[in-house]
């Protein structure tokens, strides 16, 4: 299992209730056998109509002008009956995937991936990990693999991760990654560039998050709960970050994302991806900011998820060359909003870029395909994976003992934090080339700017830090011997202008938030700075 650092495993009792309504054992069968679930193509009247499917239960899988594919119960047939929207089915789950053929390309199921992942870390025990992040609703393992030059060591480096088939309809992505997979591991030693690679990089692959539903032939899990529609959602189910002390948000959710969750947060990711089928485009965030579909909602880091998701697109002939989506690449809420998706949370709450590829307009292409679908994605999945390097990155340490600080990153103009790793202190500022001034801040310790950080299109300039312990003796700026609410008021006035009669610039940065905020937190008998 996945060793935890941050967050306690989950105890078994908070799946309890889920777990008791369905079978939690692997099903030989589908358990779900007369119990439809339609694909439908729905004509718009207008584009706003999509938010009204969204908000009706309807699971939105595309939005081409004025036509929305969606799957929908019986009961949410009835449902557009009776608001008068027209449509067409064009398809019905559950459809469990045929035998794979006895000769040429297959996909792979969960028991041949099971079995080449096992045989992969055990060919390759010196730079590959095998491990599990936990069950799925019908006890099927999601198989991790780690592939980096020292798998057992936390070391000054960026973590990055590929995650596929989260949709059990939508396989593709799962064979690219067990592609990948493969070069690295077999490239490793003899290429130049995957050595380098794999020697600076902590490399995670999670190629089948939901096995269930690859096995029963559908795009939900055991539950019929889509994976990517379940995470928890910004405003509603969170506002702040893992590093404000937020509350993870993981119990009571399907099993597959609570998985996911507790790995993600036991971890500091700098960069990833997660691979779809149904469409041929790299949909970067936001895919939901509070505004209708078709609106866009850029991110702080609007630029550089512009120039990342290029960068693999422009290297997918096909994808860079479809006329549905120009340049291969959207902004998700443009295309249309999805609510509790998991790019999204994994920018917000823990700071990790991700963006969502959708690898073939097809779902599940014929198996003769694989082989030209991976040739299309090889090099841009070897691109988008090295851009976790690209920025500004270093080591936060304490200034006396030299231990690594768990400490928030922030560059000037951008409100968008990212996070040190706290068993190590390494931080990965993913920036387009320019000129820079981080912020690096940790409670207890007195806040650092760095100005002036040039950073070009290539590896990340190095910018190390030091902080130092904040005395909370400081923060008794009358000398009174007491820290309390005239402290406050007399920093107060300092940062509006009124002249104090004492020290009022606690960090040296001039008198403002920060000093005010250092002192109620000593008055509350805390040390820290925000």
């Amino acid at each position: 299992m996945v060793a935890a650092h941050r967050y306690p495993p989950l105890r078994l009792a908070a799946y309890t209730l889920l777990l008791t309504l369905c079978a939690g054992q692997v099903a030989p069968s589908n358990p779900f056998e007369g119990v439809p679930i339609y694909v439908l193509e729905v004509n718009l009247p207008d584009r706003s109509a999509a938010d009204q499917l969204s908000a009706a239960g309807l699971i939105i899988d595309d939005v081409r002008t004025l036509t929305a594919e969606v799957y929908a119960t019986p009961e949410q047939r009835t449902w557009l009956d009776t608001h008068s929207f027209t449509y067409r089915v064009i398809g019905q789950q559950p459809t469990p995937p045929p035998r794979p053929p006895k000769a040429g390309p297959a996909y792979h199921t969960y028991a041949t991936l099971t079995t080449e992942l096992q045989a992969q870390a055990a060919a390759y025990p010196e730079i590959c990990r095998f491990s599990t992040l936990g069950q799925s609703v019908q006890g099927r393992e999601l198989w991790a693999l780690k592939i980096t030059d020292n798998p057992d060591v936390e070391e000054d480096e960026p973590e990055f991760k590929y995650l596929a088939t989260m949709h059990g309809d939508e396989p593709v992505g799962t064979e690219t990654c067990m592609f990948l997979i493969n070069r690295l591991l077999t490239d490793y030693g003899t290429d130049p560039r995957i050595t380098d690679l794999i020697n600076e990089t902590e490399i995670w692959f999670v190629p089948l998050m939901n096995p269930d539903g690859l096995e029963i032939g559908w795009r939900f899990n055991a539950n019929t709960l889509d994976l990517n529609r379940t995470f928890p959602a910004f405003p509603d189910d969170f506002a702040g970050t893992l590093f404000d002390g937020e509350p993870l948000g993981d119990a009571g959710r399907p099993p597959e994302v609570g998985h996911v969750m507790r790995w993600t947060a036991d971890h500091t990711f700098v960069l990833s991806a997660n691979f779809h089928t149904g469409a041929l485009v790299v949909n970067y965030p936001y895919d939901d900011d509070g505004k209708p579909s078709g609106v866009n909602s850029p991110t702080p880091d609007d630029a550089l998820f512009r120039e990342t998701s290029h960068r693999y697109a422009v290297l997918n002939t096909p994808m860079f060359n479809n006329p549905a989506f120009p340049g291969g690449i959207t902004n998700g809420a443009v295309w249309f909003v999805v609510t509790g998706g998991m790019q999204d949370w994994n920018y917000r709450f823990v700071g990790c870029n991700e963006v969502t590829i959708e690898l073939s307009n097809v779902k599940r292409p014929d198996p003769s395909l694989i082989p030209s679908l991976w040739a299309d994605n090889e090099e841009a999945m070897l691109t988008y994976l090295e851009q976790v390097h690209i920025g500004i990155r270093g080591l936060v340490t304490d200034a006396q003992t030299g231990a690594p600080i768990y400490a928030k990153v922030l560059a000037a103009g951008n409100p968008h934090p990212v996070f040190t790793d706290p068993q190590v202190g390494d931080y990965q500022r993913m920036l387009l080339p320019g000129t820079y001034a981080l912020t690096i801040s940790a409670p207890g310790y007195t806040t650092q700017m760095v100005a002036d950080i040039p950073v070009a299109d290539g590896p990340a300039t190095r910018v190390d830090v030091t902080l130092e312990l904040f005395p909370p003796s400081d923060a008794d700026v009358n000398n009174d011997g007491f820290t309390d609410a005239v402290d406050v008021q007399l920093v107060i006035n300092s940062a509006l202008g009124i002249p104090a009669t004492c020290a009022c610039d606690l960090d040296g940065n001039g008198v403002a938030a920060t000093d005010v905020q250092t002192v109620i937190n000593a008055a509350l008998g805390q040390t820290s700075i925000l």
